[in-house]
């Protein structure tokens, strides 16, 4: 970095909040938003009427789709808020943009203090036999979107078809083995087991993993995430204001959402994709480096994901990403880089984005009970696979 000042290092996170984890839950997706901000903003040290800035990705874009089931103009009407500033939309940087824009917003002074959340009711949509989920549902919408379009007229009918490329790209161009990416799974299973709120909580075994079904060759079932019904909120504000709170500032030192390829899944970089952009752009802004990372929550829609932003983040070598996993011994909660320590998505529960953020900070204050880990005090995160990609660098001041 050549001395520039970055915006987003002037905001804080100083509040988390999460509803229960449910599959299903019997709240409404509205009820399970207001348990996490309520809990965001009192875990802050602040009251609803503090609150003058509202953000989610990708907000109410569906008029109800268990995909985003409530968006800003609900949670402001539901808090009678007075907002100087609301955001929300689908075309960004995946599931971290509602944070990324929320820094912004206090960091040009839109706003003091930002709730941003995230709310997804996957598994009671599930039950009830609809299928309206984003990405996963042929539709006639879905099918004319500027992506899809190139790939349901062959068959490509969900998301796990195109990453079980990326997973046959990454073996076949640097030998990847399937009992390394096993672990991937493995060690979300082991931190789910330490953490209350996880969905999977039956212990798993190499063989349980090579036994379950397989779903997209080479994908196989515990690959995939877990879908679950469940909010989860971070209040936002500026930095000098933070110290003032109950909670010691979580800064952003640094946000990542570049994508210098094309919007396409499949005609780009298979191994690799968009992680490798965001990457780069959030490094380009910290003087921090992927060696000082002392945990790392990363997207894991699907065990490959993971592997690719392990290497599109540098935390290790480009192609490496299957020896830095074997064996699971650094990745582990007492490991090198311990990795989802909540379980993540694919054994805690799809909370799509907004869960690592929220495991990040648990970590950093030293909240994580039986899966806390040892002082650590840098953090990465990121979401989102394919060219949907974007990451934070949170450091504990």
């Amino acid at each position: 970095m050549t001395g520039a000042r970055f915006l987003e290092k002037n905001v804080a996170i100083v509040g988390i909040g999460q509803s229960e984890v449910g599959r299903p839950s019997s709240r409404s997706a509205m009820q399970l938003t207001v348990d996490a901000a309520l809990e965001a903003i009192a875990d802050a040290g602040l009251q609803p009427k503090d609150i003058d800035g509202v953000c989610s990705w990708p907000g109410d874009n569906s008029n109800g789709s268990s995909f985003s089931p409530v968006g800003p103009l609900a949670v402001l009407s539901m808090f009678g808020l007075d907002c100087n500033w609301f955001s929300g939309g689908y075309e960004a940087a995946g599931p971290l943009a509602g944070v990324m824009n929320g820094a912004m917003a206090i960091a040009s002074g839109m706003a003091n203090n930002v709730l941003v959340f995230r709310t997804i009711t996957e598994s009671s949509n599930r039950t009830s036999g609809s299928k309206d989920q984003s990405l996963a549902a042929k539709s006639g919408p879905r099918d004319g979107n500027f992506m899809w379009q190139w790939c349901t007229p062959f068959n490509v009918l969900s998301v796990v078809n195109i990453t079980a490329m990326y997973a046959a790209a990454h073996m076949d161009k640097y030998g990847t083995t399937p009992e390394q990416l096993a672990q991937i799974a493995l060690n979300a299973r082991r931190n789910a087991l330490l953490n209350p709120k996880a969905v999977m909580r039956k212990p798993m075994t190499m063989d349980d993993y090579f036994n379950s079904k397989m779903i997209s060759t080479p994908l196989r079932m515990f690959d995939c995430d877990v879908h679950c019904d469940a909010s989860t909120a971070i209040v936002l504000t500026r930095r000098d204001r933070a110290r003032d709170l109950r909670n010691p500032p979580v800064r952003i030192e640094a946000i990542g959402a570049a994508m210098n390829q094309p919007y396409l899944w499949d005609q780009v970089d298979l191994t690799a994709n968009a992680t490798a952009d965001a990457g780069n752009a959030m490094w380009a802004r910290t003087d921090f480096k992927p060696s000082d990372v002392d945990t790392a929550q990363l997207y894991d829609g699907f065990s490959i994901l993971t592997m690719m932003w392990l290497e599109g983040l540098g935390l290790c070598p480009r192609g490496g990403s299957g020896a830095f996993v074997e064996g699971g011994g650094r990745i582990a909660l007492d490991g090198a880089l311990p990795l989802n320590t909540n379980g993540g998505q694919l054994s805690g529960g799809r909370t799509h984005g907004m869960g690592y953020v929220h495991e990040a900070c648990t970590q950093l204050w030293g909240r994580g009970g039986d899966r806390q880990i040892r002082d650590p005090r840098v953090a990465v995160c990121a979401s989102g696979g394919g060219p949907l990609a974007g990451s934070l660098l949170l450091v504990k001041d």
